[in-house]
């Protein structure tokens, strides 16, 4: 039997809207505050990275890893309030897959406080649900969030697509043993991985081909 698409599921963060951005703001915002230079913060800790991750990356002798966690998501918190917006073919891709009545799920490193102003933006009504840093006890790259989707969903994570845009967040929906899809400019592509630039580039039929082997990747 062809395996067929069962849900796709979405990181948040630089995939559906366009928060990297200000993440690394609230990152470098953190990181003056404990005295740190721009060089000595690791890109590799951060992009697609949980609060709890980077606090733990930035932390100082003396500064609590719960204080600085904190700081981060305020600030990154603050930042979304003040709005965001869906990059490109993210809502067309909700709404086709609505259409072809293709549940979504929404997973995310970020905090609940922080999806919820993306939320109103992009609509609640588009993801079926939910998974955010605190639904999980080890977030990405560990496979714990997505392996939380596709159960809530009641679906086989091998029937899933995971659309991404961190090498963190591929990590944990392969890990997971779903089919993944990368959104990112960068000239490397990931083993067994589809990549693309934008959202505008994917459409259902082309993730059913994927779950179902008519799309060859390397």
């Amino acid at each position: 039997m062809t395996p067929e698409l069962r849900a796709v599921l979405f990181d948040m963060d630089g995939t559906v809207v366009d928060t990297e951005g200000l993440w690394r703001q609230a990152c470098a915002e953190v990181a003056a505050e404990l005295g740190l230079r721009p060089g000595e913060v690791d890109p590799g800790h951060v992009h697609g990275r949980p609060a709890e991750h980077t606090a733990a990356h930035l932390r100082r002798p003396g500064v609590s890893l719960g204080w600085i966690r904190e700081r981060l998501t305020e600030g990154f918190t603050r930042l979304v309030a003040h709005g965001v917006t869906p990059l490109p073919g993210a809502l067309a891709l909700l709404d086709g897959l609505a259409s072809a009545r293709v549940p979504t799920a929404l997973v995310t490193a970020s905090s609940r406080r922080v999806v919820e102003p993306v939320l109103d933006v992009v609509g609640a009504e588009r993801f079926r649900l939910v998974v955010a840093a605190e639904d999980v006890v080890k977030g990405k790259p560990a496979p714990d969030p997505y392996l939380l989707a596709a159960t809530l969903l009641g679906v086989d994570p091998a029937l899933c697509v995971a659309v991404e845009d961190s090498p963190v967040g591929l990590t944990s929906a392969l890990t997971a043993g779903c089919r993944a899809v990368y959104v990112s400019r960068e000239p490397a592509v990931p083993y067994g991985v589809l990549s693309v630039n934008s959202l505008e580039k994917i459409d259902v039929t082309m993730l059913r081909e994927l779950v179902s082997g008519e799309i060859s990747i390397g």
